[in-house]
């Protein structure tokens, strides 16, 4: 069977209680994004892990990479635990990844009371991928290889796969509170983005690249900038202001603190990280 098995950052250095809830807050917002995008899937969670279980798989990687506090994902091949189910699948997963004549090796972790250890994983799977492929005149480089193959045992379950895709981290969107961001250009709408990557949710003020923030938060409101820092539990007013234009903003008229996320940034740092943002590719 083949899952999204997904992983967390910075929600693992949190506190027990905290982690919980950011976990569950985690989880609704790949619901949401999931829904947004008409992906059906099925989401479980054990042992620090979310296991993504769709007939989309493709659509849901594409999906669940927006969302913040997500540092990497992997599309893997699941089976048991036993030692032997673990190489059969890995040989099986290895036909057609690697090419004639490259290298290759197993990175092997391991969490539970197997009867072996990581090295035995990455000895014995290593074994049967080069068994498998050994008409391609493959070989074992374990410095730097041309092909990496990873094995996750969790448990009485091994996730076999060979790519972590990078995800743009954060915290969960929501967790932080909200804010309202002002996105009347470029570096506002970066400002407003690094934002909702620590968490908060943003009420934008302003038109420019809306629908690409609504790319990572499906909920995404847009209001008037009348008024708005009367609206309930805002946390603060966050601008796309350069250093260079700072002495042009009058923090003293908000009675909320202004966050300048972007203030330490150059232009092309700018164009950069919303280069990035465009392509969702962290």
């Amino acid at each position: 069977m083949t899952i999204v098995l997904v992983r967390y950052c910075e929600i693992g250095l949190k506190s027990t209680p905290v982690r919980r809830r950011f976990e569950s807050i985690l989880k609704d917002n790949m619901l949401t994004m999931l829904a947004a995008d008409g992906i059906e899937a099925f989401i479980t969670f054990a042992d620090a892990r979310y296991y993504i279980e769709t007939e989309d798989i493709e659509g849901c990687v594409m999906s669940v990479k927006k969302v913040f506090g997500i540092g990497s994902l992997s599309v893997a091949e699941v089976c048991s635990s036993d030692m032997q189910d673990i190489c059969d699948t890995a040989a099986d997963y290895s036909v057609g990844r690697i090419s004639e004549g490259q290298s290759f090796a197993v990175k092997a972790r391991r969490e539970g009371s197997q009867p072996y250890t990581s090295m035995d994983v990455g000895r014995e799977a290593g074994s049967a991928i080069f068994i498998r492929n050994e008409d391609k005149g493959i070989k074992v480089d374990l410095k730097e290889p041309d092909k990496t193959f990873y094995v996750e045992v969790r448990n009485n379950k091994a996730y076999v796969f060979d790519e972590y895709i990078a995800c743009p981290g954060g915290l969960p969107l929501g967790s932080q509170g909200r804010v309202i961001a002002e996105s009347y250009d470029k570096r506002g709408t970066v400002s407003a983005w690094m934002m909702m990557k620590r968490g908060c949710r943003a009420l934008v003020v302003g038109n420019h690249d809306i629908d690409l923030l609504r790319r990572y938060d499906p909920t995404l409101r847009v209001i008037e900038p009348s008024g708005t820092e009367t609206q309930k539990e805002i946390l603060g007013m966050v601008k796309g202001t350069s250093l260079k234009d700072l002495d042009s903003v009058d923090v003293t008229k908000h009675s909320v603190p202004v966050y300048f996320p972007t203030i330490g940034m150059d232009d092309k740092e700018v164009d950069s990280l919303y280069g990035s943002i465009v392509e969702s590719e962290f």
